[in-house]
């Protein structure tokens, strides 16, 4: 019995400790699980009439969105379908910088601007990976209360076990009756709502925490047999030729190959090479709202040569398990994984996970100040 009581005190203090940070990624993240279907009723903007002409070209679209942000980095551009407009990205670190701005891809007009680093989900998201504290102390914050939370999880489950076989249905449900006070009906929502929400709550700490620590991710790949790089490294060029055609880049033409070569394609983001010796990057998705499916593919910008690449992340095809156990952590952190149901999964478990920090504080002041009777 002495090893429950050390460990009940470990499961109060830390949860004490991290119980305001978890309520707040908790309701965040039931916000944030949505999100997509949410901003789809919004965004008719992202849509055009298809037009039999050629669309703009990747270099086209970089040089009219840096006329309106001519002192940022264009990060990518997204290809869709023929009726979607072309969504030119950019991004900065320092000062952080990050909007969108959607061309018609036959004419080349600026459809939409989006700040991506304002309105409600821009808010929900700050909240949730940092609390909206300063970045770098908000994230660590929030990662260090995410291993926490695990350990409470565990010990929490190892506290739900009975003593005793027979009382094993109490803590399967509820067993309320007219006579049941508040304290013991805040018991039962603490550890039956919490036993049956634990493993759901672990998945979603455990793949938090490897969003959070690139060291965990590493762990977790190697331990399932990795034997690739677990990183995202974009390769050099593989051709020593400088000389490009400057009226006809290659990049220019690597959208309507790639377009033609996975027709069935959601999208294909292109990123422009950074310097002379880099390959350019496009990221081509094959599943809608999801990432771990997609296609990571590298081409030299000189000869358009694909090159391979010996990290985890080429294409999907090729993937062993290991590598789609890393590439999957954040699709599961959503509930993406499983479509609509896995989303709803989610935000069941946000919403139920962001009250045991309310229902365990209850408990605690309920039997640290309970009254004392003569």
């Amino acid at each position: 019995m002495k090893y429950r009581k050390t460990i009940l005190s470990i499961h109060k203090i830390l949860g004490l400790v991290t119980g305001v940070v978890v309520f707040i990624v908790s309701i965040t993240g039931c916000c944030w699980a949505f999100r997509d279907e949410i901003e789809s009723t919004y965004n008719e903007y992202k849509k055009v009439e298809p037009q039999n002409v050629v669309i703009l070209t990747p270099t086209k679209a970089k040089l009219i969105a840096e006329e309106i942000f001519p002192n940022n980095t264009v990060h990518g551009t997204v290809f869709k379908k023929a009726d979607d407009a072309i969504e030119v990205i950019f991004y900065d670190a320092k000062p952080e910088f990050y909007q969108s701005i959607f061309l018609n891809p036959y004419s080349g007009e600026v459809i939409q601007i989006d700040n991506h680093l304002s309105g409600f989900f821009a808010f929900i998201l700050k909240g949730h990976i940092r609390l909206w504290l300063p970045k770098g102390i908000g994230e660590q914050v929030v990662g260090a209360s995410i291993l926490i939370f695990i350990l409470i999880i565990i010990s929490g489950f190892v506290l739900w076990i009975p003593k005793k076989r027979k009382n094993l249905k109490q803590r399967l449900k509820f067993d309320w009756k007219s006579t049941t006070k508040w304290k013991r009906k805040n018991f039962d929502l603490h550890t039956v709502i919490g036993f049956y929400a634990c493993t759901f709550a672990l998945v979603a700490a455990f793949t938090g925490a490897m969003i959070s620590y690139n060291w965990l991710k590493y762990v977790v790949y190697v331990s399932t047999g990795g034997e690739k790089i677990p990183a995202f490294i974009i390769p050099d060029n593989i051709s020593e030729n400088p000389e490009i055609d400057s009226k006809t880049l290659p990049l220019d033409n690597l959208i309507v190959t790639l377009q033609k070569e996975s027709p069935n394609a959601k999208s294909f983001e292109l990123h422009y090479p950074e310097t002379e010796n880099s390959s350019i990057y496009v990221e081509v998705s094959n599943s809608e709202g999801l990432y771990y499916d997609s296609d990571y593919r590298f081409f030299d910008q000189k000869t358009l040569k694909e090159i391979e690449t010996e990290t985890i992340f080429g294409k999907y095809k090729n993937a062993k398990f290991a590598d789609k156990i890393v590439r999957m952590h954040y699709d599961i952190h959503v509930g993406a994984i499983g479509g609509l149901v896995g989303k709803i999964i989610a935000f069941l478990i946000s919403l139920i996970t962001a009250s045991l920090p309310v229902t365990g504080v209850l408990l605690w002041y309920g039997r640290k100040y309970k009254k004392k009777y003569k």
